[in-house]
Formats: C-alpha cells, sequence, structure tokens
C-alpha cells in the first residue's frame, strides 16, 4: 500500500457501493487499484500521464474517473456513504454551513468550448466560456467557484461548481437543496438541516425568505447596509433579523471543511478544461473525507 491509498478499513467502506460491471456487462478490472490511482493524482494534482506505474495504465485510470464524473457514479457514491454514516449515528445534523471557495484555474484548463456573443449591430464580442464549464475571469483571471455546504463534522454534504465572477447568495438555495441524505427504512430522504449558518454575504431577502418556508433556522450577520435600508423603510422593512453570536462563532467548521478539501492539490488548482471532471474530483476529495472520520 503506498502513501494515501485506501487503507484495509476504508476499502471495506467503499468496495459495496462500486459499479460490478462495465458498460457492456463486463466486468471491470481490479477496482482498488484504479481508485487510488484516482486518489493519488486528485491528491497530488499531477497530470494523468505521469501516474506512477504501480496504478496500471493511466489512460484505464482516467478514464474511469471520466465516466464515473459523468454518469453520476461518484454522487452516488458519496451520497450511500453519507447513508451509513447517518446509520452508525455519527452524523451532525445540528449545524450545516454554507461558504465558498475561489480556485484559480490552471493555462491547461482554459481549453474548453467558448461561446462568441453578438451584439444587436452585429458585432462580435470577445469569446467567453460557457457557463456550463463553470470557468471565469475575476480579479485574479481565470477562476471557477466552489460552493459547499458542509456539516458539523467538518465533511461535505453538497457541492456546486459556477465561474469565479459569480457570487455567493445566488446560488445558496440551490447547494441547500442538493442536500439529501437517504434514510435506510424507506420514505423521503433528509433534506432539511436543524440549522443553517453563513456569513454575510448570503444575507438577502431571498434566502431568508427561503429558509423560513422550508422551516429552517439561520445565522446569518446582516450587512450594515441593509440594516440602514431597514430601518430608513420603517415598518415597511420587516423585522429585525435573528442573530446568535454563540452559534455564529461555529461557521468555522465550513471553513475547515474547505481547508480539508483544498489539501488536495486537484480541488486547490483546477487542471481539468470540463467542469463534469473537476465536480468529480471534488467529489472524490469529499468521499475520501468522510472515509477517514
Amino acid at each position: 500500500m503506498g502513501r494515501g491509498d485506501l487503507t484495509n478499513a476504508e476499502w471495506v467502506r467503499l468496495e459495496p457501493h462500486l459499479p460490478s460491471c462495465g458498460l457492456r456487462g463486463g466486468r471491470w478490472s481490479d477496482h482498488r487499484q484504479v481508485v487510488n490511482g484516482i486518489l493519488f493524482r486528485v491528491r497530488t494534482g499531477i497530470p494523468w500521464r505521469d501516474l506512477p506505474e504501480r496504478y496500471g495504465s493511466w489512460k484505464t485510470v482516467y478514464e474511469r474517473h471520466r465516466l464515473w464524473s459523468a454518469d453520476g457514479t461518484w454522487d452516488r457514491i458519496l451520497r450511500a456513504i453519507q447513508v451509513d454514516t447517518d446509520l452508525a449515528g455519527r452524523f451532525d445534523w445540528s449545524m450545516v454551513g454554507v461558504d465558498s471557495t475561489t480556485c484559480r484555474a490552471h493555462q491547461h484548463a482554459a481549453g474548453a468550448r467558448k461561446t462568441t456573443p453578438r451584439s444587436p449591430e452585429g458585432r462580435t464580442t470577445p469569446r467567453n466560456h460557457r457557463p456550463d464549464e463553470g470557468l471565469g475571469r475575476s480579479r485574479g483571471g481565470l477562476t471557477c467557484k466552489i460552493h459547499l455546504a458542509g456539516e458539523g463534522g467538518c465533511r461535505p454534504l453538497a457541492l456546486l461548481v459556477t465561474p469565479g465572477q459569480s457570487g455567493d447568495a445566488p446560488p445558496f438555495t440551490e447547494v441547500l437543496d442538493r442536500i439529501r441524505v437517504a434514510r435506510p427504512g424507506g420514505g423521503h430522504p433528509r433534506t432539511r438541516p436543524d440549522h443553517v449558518s453563513g456569513d454575510k454575504a448570503y444575507s438577502s431577502r431571498r434566502n431568508r425568505s427561503h429558509l423560513r418556508r422550508r422551516q429552517i433556522r439561520h445565522t446569518i450577520p446582516e450587512p450594515k447596509d441593509q440594516r440602514a435600508n431597514r430601518k430608513r423603510r420603517g415598518s415597511k422593512g420587516g423585522r429585525p433579523t435573528g442573530f446568535d453570536r454563540d452559534l455564529c462563532k461555529r461557521r468555522n467548521e465550513v471553513e475547515r471543511t474547505i481547508n480539508r478539501l483544498k489539501h488536495h492539490r486537484a480541488v486547490a488548482t483546477r487542471n481539468d478544461k470540463r467542469a463534469y471532471v473537476l465536480h468529480g474530483a471534488i467529489t472524490t476529495a469529499a468521499i475520501r473525507l468522510w472515509l477517514r472520520e
């Protein structure tokens, strides 16, 4: 077993959730060897062609990662491991934090398909990356943004990749809607945490209304400009937002979750052209965090 490879205890938890056959009914080559190769690349961020020989053909490792990223296999594995953890009583629903982090895109990740919009006068504007590729320009150049919901144990629950110049508040509801932990006994999956925390970037009337409709308590500080505008409007501005400083201190849990994810260099720096392959790499890193509990 090489450094960073799956331990026997981690493999016992992961193996039951892996696909048993390929696209045409044939059997896969050794799952453990290939998964260790994928984890090695996600942890180190090296080019796929530079994978050590002990993991077999680099193309086999890459193609399996790309396929499982495209068909949602990594997402299903993550949800299955979350179910196992919830069943064992090691799931912290008391506080779910939402936050985002920006990842600089390597020059090799800038080759995804672009669009060339035209103005009403027929003039072409500079080529922009497709929004669904999660790549955009901000002050740091080409970047992408990872929006994340993490539970109290500093483990990722749900994630979303958007272009780097996008704001934090608009994807807030979509990230929360991606939380789905099935119940082993049947019934609807659990999608509603006990409490949600976020920083000032998530303070908006839309987000607070969404949380109230779902009857989710929340701790989100109100910026000074929003507070002043609410007071200026008087009774039409609505009631003051509730805020608990002690609960707000737990916001560090989601920040620590992001730090643990970005220990994986393929997450800290985007090297993949396609957004779904990057999403698969982040999900793979999240699975490793759940296996290491």
